[in-house]
């Protein structure tokens, strides 16, 4: 009795050319198995709440418990001017975002080396593992929004139209912490420092950016080197447009842009290029 021999498909991945055409190659590869990437999204936030008491109220419960802290310390006791708008909600507003950054960068950074099963024994693009850990963290941003709109409410902050800035501004935020959770989630691979590194790295960086205290509180001899930080346009311009009703700074908002299309194909090229060898090494 013969037995058939089933021939496998073999992938070998090889590091790609520095070239327009190998960078949209890599795309076309990428979209291919975008079906992945939604069921790896999609699974990532139904574990995330698996048998969880709360389950998506964690969305909301991490930006909230921060705001109140913060709304004690710079508010009551630091006494942090506003300009008017009642603290909890400019807190809350600047957490709400960074939140969504720190949680894509934090998880995503360490998506390749906690699936090392998968990317020592199956083909897919690589990059689909830390790119589904910042879905995940949108749809928690999207759930804390609606906490958000309620202080809205609550505080009499009308909606204005101001808000249809909220989607370039959020895109922009989306393609930066994209970009830099390809290159740290391969330089975790091989430095395991990055992961033990990044809450220090995000408290600091947090603390660099508008998120517990508005622009204005920045000395203007200062906001020029201040605003070079791309965090400073996302979360001042977010801020500005819900809460104020004001159109987009588009200086602070331009420079955040441009770092972000630039880092796009530049992270994407070098994750390319190391991820032949991730396999050997993870």
């Amino acid at each position: 009795m013969s037995v058939a021999t089933v021939k496998r498909r073999i992938k070998i991945i090889r590091p790609p050319s520095f070239s327009p055409l190998a960078l949209l190659g890599g795309f076309g590869v990428l979209w291919h198995y975008r079906d992945l990437l939604y069921t790896l999204s999609v699974h990532r936030i139904k574990v995330r709440y698996k048998q969880s008491i709360l389950g998506i109220l964690w969305a909301v419960l991490q930006p909230l418990s921060l705001m109140l802290i913060y709304t004690l310390v710079f508010r009551i006791i630091g006494n942090v001017p506003t300009g008017g708008t009642p603290y909890p909600i400019v807190a809350f507003s600047g957490l709400l975002i960074w939140s969504f950054f720190s949680t894509a960068l934090t998880n995503s950074t360490n998506g390749l080396v906690s699936h090392s099963h998968l990317v020592t024994k199956v083909y897919f693009p690589r990059e689909i593992l830390p790119l589904t850990y910042v879905v995940a963290a949108l749809f928690d941003f999207i759930i804390a929004s609606f906490v958000l709109a309620g202080l809205m409410l609550y505080y009499g902050i009308p909606f204005t139209s101001s808000l249809v800035y909220v989607i370039p501004i959020l895109a922009i935020l989306v393609c930066f912490v994209s970009s830099i959770s390809l290159i740290f989630s391969a330089l975790q691979v091989r430095f395991r420092d990055v992961g033990v590194a990044m809450p220090l790295l995000l408290q600091l960086w947090m603390f660099a950016s508008p998120v517990v205290y508005p622009l204005s509180a920045i000395p203007q001899k200062y906001l020029s080197f201040y605003s070079l930080n791309p965090m400073v346009g996302v979360v001042d311009n977010f801020r500005e447009v819900l809460l104020h009703g004001a159109t987009p700074n588009f200086d602070t908002l331009a420079l955040s842009a441009i770092v972000s299309l630039l880092l796009v194909p530049a992270s994407y090229i070098y994750f390319k290029h190391v991820e032949a060898t991730l396999a050997d090494v993870v």
